[in-house]
């Protein structure tokens, strides 16, 4: 009985597989409703995922209170404060947000960037313009993956490495920090998809993922050792180890230098036109995760393009 269950499910899933790679237009359509709905949810990884970790960290070491950013989930460190809860609700009015209000980017639209509890009580509370750009960065990037990956374990796994970059970009701009369930989990599963080939050989990936690491951390400790400053976080070694465990070691050197560049580009433009303090850290990880991407649709290409020019 369990068997032909099994046999059914696999069979259904077989139908629908053929028939998102034989329809032009039904792959595309459920990979963005897909992502829609998972970048709508990172809204509330990037949100809630960090204060989970500081209320973490604040329960082991009552010293870092006076290091925390202040947020009402710090104060009550025994209620309840993870993904699910509490529900979704307006921080000033705390109307629950309710589900035709969580619809991405449709319902951004429909409340005209408004609480509608808040409406209610005569006030008026501006919802983040960044949540339906989320939702909407999440869309166009997964949709984007089907230009170089067709329906298969690649563009599956791409999917996931795709949401993950924009999870922890968001994160590491908010707070200047790089989660190791996230970079880490990351790695592990580059590694592991690795053992197919799926992307590359696996002695590349294994390869790529030390090398990600001892790069960045050999740059932090000489200037480290040159100026007594931190150049970078303990992250941003093991997110570059990770995009090594993804496509292997040969794309590292591409991508520190687009992301240097990238990062010098943006950091220098901050300075300029908008009067950054230069004094001001500049999370490094959205660089990174950024590089990554690029390496991951175009990195081929982008070498077949230089490495001739190098020789040149």
């Amino acid at each position: 009985m369990i068997f032909s269950s099994m046999s059914a499910q696999l069979a259904s899933f077989a139908d629908v597989a053929h028939y998102l790679q034989n329809q032009p237009y039904a792959l595309p359509i459920v990979v963005l409703i897909l992502s829609l709905l998972i970048g709508s949810f990172l809204n509330v990884v990037i949100l809630r995922y960090p204060i989970m970790l500081f209320r973490s960290w604040l329960i082991d070491s009552k010293d870092l209170r006076e290091n925390l950013p202040e947020h009402s989930a710090l104060n009550d460190l025994e209620s309840a404060y993870t993904l699910s809860k509490p529900a979704s609700h307006c921080p000033r009015c705390q109307s629950p947000v309710k589900a035709w209000q969580n619809i991405p980017i449709l319902s951004y639209i429909l409340l005209k960037g408004k609480c509608s509890g808040c409406a209610e009580r005569g006030k008026e509370t501006k919802i983040s313009i960044r949540y339906p750009l989320v939702e909407l960065a999440t869309g166009l990037l997964s949709l984007a993956l089907l230009i170089k990956f067709p329906f298969s374990i690649q563009l599956a796994a791409m999917l996931v490495f795709t949401w993950s970059l924009v999870a922890m970009s968001m994160i590491d701009i908010d707070h200047q920090i790089l989660p190791d369930t996230m970079t880490l989990s990351l790695m592990w599963l580059g590694l592991l998809l690795n053992i197919d080939h799926t992307f590359v050989d696996l002695q590349s990936a294994v390869i790529g993922a030390m090398a990600g690491y001892l790069s960045l951390w050999s740059v932090y400790w000489l200037f480290k050792l040159a100026t007594g400053k931190d150049g970078m976080g303990f992250g941003d070694f093991k997110l570059l180890a990770a995009l090594g465990a993804w496509f292997g070691w040969q794309f590292l050197p591409m991508i520190i230098l687009l992301s240097s560049l990238v990062g010098a580009v943006v950091g220098i433009a901050g300075i300029m036109i908008l009067g950054r303090d230069k004094n001001i850290p500049i999370p490094f990880g959205p660089y990174l995760a950024a590089a990554g991407w690029i390496a991951a649709m175009w990195g081929n290409e982008i070498m077949d393009w230089y490495l001739p020019s190098l020789q040149a």
